[in-house]
């Protein structure tokens, strides 16, 4: 059955776009932080194992975003310009795109995740519960991951962030319902543990799959046919790509540089790596203000770039800057005041606990920086202004974040804290230079429509 009603995406709010992202995000935070815990009880090396892989899970999710950013920032413009039949295209060719690309990461997963960890100085049990998830849910799941991110981006893009929400929280009940029946044996069932874990996430991801396409095909007004893809454009794929690679490219450095640190995290022990897990679980609860604001940006962005109104998108993004700013620095006072109990519902190991403490602290430096990010820079891609912070993210990223990291918490052996500290540092100066970046108004002629 068709949706009675169509969204005029160039006329949804930011409010109404940035709220739905926002329980949504924060929904798939707390399942995440769910999820972390029931490892917790089950083992420490599991908590160490997944947190490690995560890393490569996140890199693979970015990996998709190539074309997902690039697809919804075009599409977004298309849009503006209510050019709906072009529109229809990119999303024709983005589909065809995140199939093949899921289709190639899947093969390299499952052929080279052992070679992949045995490059870690892993304690024996972390790397087989390390392996087990990586094969199962980044092999295994990766086309399911690809498609559903896809489509989710094609209904935000249009305006039905609401739908996407509700999807993301199904699948994610799901999630935590397998995660139950994996670890604690339920009605009679073998515990099947961390890849039990793995396989409980892929059939999430395969559900949202099948929800989102039957909110796709319920609203007339998104132009999405299975067919005809044989015929697509070349200068469609060029198109996408010219926005996605390098306005990905900014996410990729970051995410291989964080895997980087990781391992630098991993020469200081198992407890250093799960206050690492801990302290992100936590700290990711203060940046998803920040990032549905960023999400909302770059649509509406993009919406003002295809109705030839730059000057719109300069004022709001102001606007949007300072409410996600204020909000991270709330949270993260929250989040010091709470800490104790917080922690305490992941580990009472005393030296873990410590060691997390004190990255909480320090995280006040690291998450006003990064709520500069989250919002300029995909404001900044949503204008088709893609090359400037993949140049100043891969210096800033490498130069100050992993070499800091490696200079402040491994050579001067100031452990977790130096590690974070030069994590700030690279969040901050590279959020500064990306205000600068739109106070110059260089990004209003880089327009794709």
């Amino acid at each position: 059955m068709n949706s009675q009603k169509s969204v005029n995406p160039g006329s949804v709010s930011l409010v109404t776009l940035v709220l739905p992202i926002f329980f949504e995000s924060l929904f798939r935070m707390l399942v995440s932080s769910i999820d972390t815990f029931m490892l917790s009880s089950y083992a420490q090396e599991a908590v160490a194992g997944v947190g490690m892989v995560s890393q490569y899970m996140f890199f693979i999710q970015l990996l998709f975003n190539i074309v997902c950013i690039g697809a919804g920032i075009v599409l977004a413009q298309y849009l503006g310009a209510e050019r709906h039949q072009e529109a229809g295209l990119i999303a024709q060719a983005g589909a065809v795109m995140s199939v093949v690309l899921a289709v190639i990461v899947t093969v390299l997963v499952l052929s080279g995740s052992s070679w992949l960890l045995s490059l870690y100085p892993l304690e024996p049990k972390v790397h087989q519960y390390a392996w087990q998830y990586f094969s199962i849910f980044g092999g295994l799941g990766s086309v399911f991951i690809a498609f559903n991110m896809f489509q989710a981006t094609l209904l935000r893009t249009y305006g039905y962030t609401r739908d996407t929400m509700y999807i993301s929280i199904i699948a994610n009940l799901l999630n935590v319902l397998g995660n139950s029946l994996a670890l604690y044996g339920w009605f009679g069932l073998p515990v099947t543990g961390v890849a039990g874990v793995a396989a409980s996430s892929v059939f999430s991801q395969a559900a949202a799959v099948v929800m989102t396409r039957y909110r796709i095909k319920a609203h007339r007004d998104i132009v999405f046919r299975a067919e005809g893809w044989r015929t697509i454009p070349t200068s469609i794929y060029r198109k996408i790509l010219e926005i996605g690679l390098p306005s990905a490219g900014e996410a990729l450095s970051y995410n291989v540089a964080q895997i980087v640190i990781m391992a630098m995290v991993t020469t200081l022990g198992t407890y250093a790596m799960s206050s690492q897990v801990y302290a992100q679980t936590l700290v990711r609860f203060v940046f998803v203000a920040s990032m549905a604001i960023g999400n909302g940006a770059q649509i509406k962005t993009g919406y003002y770039m295809g109705m030839k109104k730059p000057e719109e998108a300069y004022k709001r993004v102001y606007l949007y800057q300072f409410a996600g700013t204020l909000i991270s620095i709330s949270l993260v006072l929250l989040l010091n005041m709470f800490k104790q109990p917080l922690i305490g519902i992941f580990t009472k190991v005393k030296e873990i606990a410590d060691i997390t403490y004190n990255m909480l602290f320090v995280s006040f430096y690291v998450e006003t920086g990064r709520s500069f990010n989250l919002i300029t820079i995909p404001a900044l891609k949503g204008a088709g202004d893609v090359q400037f912070p993949v140049m100043v993210g891969i210096i800033s990223m490498w130069g100050l974040g992993a070499f800091g990291a490696w200079l402040l918490g491994l050579h001067l052996g100031l452990g977790m804290i130096g590690i974070w500290l030069a994590v700030g540092t690279d969040e901050t100066i590279r959020g500064i230079i990306m205000l600068f970046r739109w106070k110059s108004k260089r990004w209003m002629s880089k327009g794709i429509v």
